[in-house]
């Protein structure tokens, strides 16, 4: 597993936070998502075999928030 740090703008309340959380943890290959509405950012842990970096962060861009 592989544990990276996606910066997410646009974030504006828990219920945003709970969309991303959803939005990746149901991608295969991720382990786990954890979404910070303070921090502005989502810890990803994940098989980079399964998935890659960029398609997390399409994913979250699809979902409607910035992503970087």
């Amino acid at each position: 597993m592989e544990n990276i740090v996606i910066k997410v703008g646009g974030m504006s309340c828990q219920g945003c936070v709970k969309n991303i959380t959803g939005v990746l943890t149901a991608m295969p290959g991720v382990a786990a998502a954890e979404v910070s509405l303070e921090a502005g950012e989502a810890k990803v842990s994940f098989d980079p075999q399964s998935v890659s970096r960029s398609a997390l962060v399409a994913a979250i861009e699809d979902a409607g928030f910035d992503a970087e």
